[in-house]
């Protein structure tokens, strides 16, 4: 497949297994929102090289063939830090996360939120309409940009979660924010003319 063949694939397959997640509360609003749902995630995956897309779309493939729903295992992790007392009794229904992929995922994590904070310095009304950054900030209502990027890190496979490290690496050593990339994309999906004029498209919103 073409990259934007993969990126409308992958998102086709987490929409499917979103759709599937069982929530405490019932269903969420956001699982009849394919809109938001396609163009928040395609946003994500356009800036994505296509061997990584690639790979991911494997994972998925491969967990649907098993059965297993890779949503529902992303937002398990996250309660890990949003709701602690929940996640406990849950945990061991999960796929064990060696003590190795975690810190990988947290190094990987600690540069994200770094060019997160960094994204919200230039672009502040930008940022105000997405996640707080920080797990410090969780709760059982808020699920911050930090955890939430956490969760679906330790969703990949060994080489997905290798192939996303070192492409991190990479832009961090160029000095190019990833999202700053993503909120691009983001912007342009929204029908803006480019990241600058959605910003000040906010910034003029009355309070």
């Amino acid at each position: 497949m073409e990259k934007e063949e993969l990126v409308e694939a992958i998102v086709k397959l987490e929409w499917n297994a979103f759709d599937k997640v069982e929530n405490k509360g019932g269903r969420a609003e956001c699982q009849d929102d394919w809109n938001t749902f396609s163009l928040m995630r395609k946003s994500q995956y356009l800036a994505w090289p296509k061997e990584l897309l690639e790979s991911f779309y494997e994972d998925f493939v491969e967990a649907n063939r098993k059965g297993w729903n890779l949503i529902t295992e992303k937002y398990g992790r996250m309660m890990e830090s949003t709701v602690p007392e929940e996640y406990e009794a849950i945990k061991a229904q999960l796929p064990p996360c060696p003590s190795q992929k975690r810190a990988i995922v947290n190094q990987i994590a600690e540069i994200q939120v770094q060019w997160m904070e960094d994204f919200a310095k230039e672009y502040p009304h930008m940022a105000m309409n997405a996640r707080s950054i920080h797990s410090s900030e969780d709760t059982p209502y808020n699920t911050s940009y930090e955890t939430y990027l956490k969760g679906e890190l330790m969703t990949y496979s060994d080489r997905t979660l290798n192939l996303y490290g070192r492409w991190i690496v990479d832009l961090n050593q160029k000095d190019e924010n990833l999202a700053r990339i993503i909120m691009t994309n983001t912007a342009l999906l929204y029908g803006y003319a480019s990241l600058q004029a959605a910003e000040e498209a906010l910034g003029s919103q009355p309070q």
